[in-house]
């Protein structure tokens, strides 16, 4: 407790109990500082409450609702499948609070205090916590800041009504008949998917000329191909214009090839990108810590900020908005402070996308290799050749490996099928330390599994692979 307006004097102030607030408050504890977390909302962050967890339990469950209703390969068959949506949400909730009190008592076990409340900067090594109760002030050492994100908001599709962002989304209580998802990114293309698998006729509208842009379009093309299967709607090449909408639906107008239409639905999501948490009244130009022209803040190879006594981390630094890069970027920034030489260094980083089939990627793809001056070997090798694949009734996909062809270490690797989240974790070691075909191909791997595919992928890529045939 604060005595009047004095200062407590701390080691580490950590802003933001996300993905990367939380670990990097953890690993800073570890290294002996004391550290106090502050957190408007739940620990956990957006990932763990209205993001990454919750999103992949309610995948999880149409999943299984999809696998009951299609048995037939397996000789299986279900009458009257239904879903209870309100049983469905209460698993998702389940998932949620069990994390959520996880990361509770992990702060706790570390000696972490943790302040519920929002911060804001009185200059350069001073801030002030607050909530409706209490106002202490603290003077740290260090900062890591982790404010994280939140949905972009269209000025011509303002949230609210049956204008959702992915948040509402997530928390709908009934299945939606219809379902227009603007933006056929990852959070686009993993609900919209979702909610077709539940049964919802789904249009997704994508200015690019495919859905998921940042992956290939060769694992791009497998996804598309599925959403068609379950009824999704792929429109391409497309610019939504406006919404109307009325207590029982929304028509969105939108422009293809010169051609104005329009669709009707229950609801409209809108799922363009994040925003970057700097602004507001957090104070950043107080403490000195400078941002891009995009709101991100500047930051050197360590999440030092132009104040050197501040780190930042997560969403509102350069590159991909993922909850494991700030996880990692928390470590960095929390062995910085303690004086290790850590470097954030995004060789090793995987992308992944939970849509059917998933798809991952790490480290460059060919072309990338390519552009950066490297003489390339890569191959591709498909889950059809892979036992377990074929006994899971999942055969589509393949594993892509790029390799530098003057010594054969492994530069990156792509991933669409089943289990692709899991098995770019493999490739991704490869990628970190720096290892070749040889040692990727020489480790053994359990029979039947779906790991066997990154082996044979290395052994085709060095000239030798065994179920298929080389061409």
């Amino acid at each position: 407790m604060v005595v009047g307006d004095a200062s407590l004097d701390i080691d580490t102030l950590v802003v933001g109990a996300g993905p990367g607030g939380y670990v990097a408050a953890i690993r800073a504890a570890q290294l002996g500082q004391k550290v106090i977390i502050v957190d408007k909302s739940e620990l956990g962050g957006v990932c763990l409450n209205r993001g990454c967890i919750p999103s992949k339990a309610l995948i999880s469950a149409a999943h299984q609702y999809e696998n009951a209703q299609h048995g037939d390969a397996f000789g299986i068959s279900a009458e009257n499948v239904k879903v209870d949506f309100t049983k469905t949400q209460a698993f998702k909730n389940g998932v949620v609070q069990k994390m959520t009190q996880g990361v509770g008592g992990l702060l706790k076990g570390n000696k972490v205090e943790v302040f519920n409340g929002e911060v804001m900067f009185i200059n350069e090594n001073e801030a002030r916590a607050f909530n409706d109760h209490e106002s202490p002030r603290y003077r740290f050492k260090h900062c890591i800041l982790a404010t994280g994100s939140r949905p972009i908001e269209l000025k011509a599709f303002p949230f609210g009504g049956r204008i959702l962002s992915s948040t509402e989304a997530l928390e709908l209580q009934e299945i939606p008949s219809s379902l227009v998802v603007i933006g056929g990114g990852y959070i686009g293309a993993e609900l919209g998917q979702m909610f077709s698998k539940f049964g919802t006729k789904v249009t997704i509208i994508e200015g690019a000329d495919m859905v998921l842009p940042g992956f290939d379009k060769d694992m791009t093309r497998l996804v598309a191909k599925n959403m068609e299967k379950t009824g999704v709607e792929i429109v391409t090449d497309a610019k939504a214009e406006s919404a109307e909408q009325t207590d029982k639906n929304v028509t969105v107008k939108y422009t293809v090839k010169g051609e104005t239409k329009e669709v009707t639905a229950d609801y409209l999501l809108v799922t363009v990108g994040r925003r970057p948490n700097t602004d507001g009244d957090l104070g950043l130009d107080l403490a000195g810590v400078e941002l891009t022209d995009r709101g991100l803040v500047k930051v050197d190879h360590q999440g030092r900020t132009s104040n050197p006594n501040i780190f930042a981390i997560g969403d509102i630094v350069p590159g991909l908005a993922l909850a494991h890069k700030a996880s990692y970027e928390g470590k960095v920034a929390a062995e910085a402070i303690s004086g290790l030489p850590s470097v954030v260094d995004y060789k090793g980083m995987p992308a992944v996308c939970f849509t059917d089939p998933e798809v991952s990627s790490v480290g460059y793809t060919e072309k990338e290799a390519k552009e950066k001056g490297f003489k390339v070997k890569a191959g591709k090798f498909p889950f059809a050749g892979n036992g377990r694949a074929v006994s899971l009734n999942a055969p589509e996909g393949f594993i892509k490996i790029v390799a530098n062809a003057d010594n054969h270490v492994v530069l990156g690797a792509q991933i669409v099928g089943i289990e692709a989240s899991n098995l770019i974790a493999e490739l991704g070691l490869a990628v970190e330390m720096g290892a070749t075909l040889e040692d990727v191909s020489l480790t053994i791997h359990a029979h039947p599994t779906l790991g066997e595919i990154v082996m044979e992928t290395a052994e085709l890529v060095e000239g030798h692979p065994i179920h298929v045939i080389s061409r």
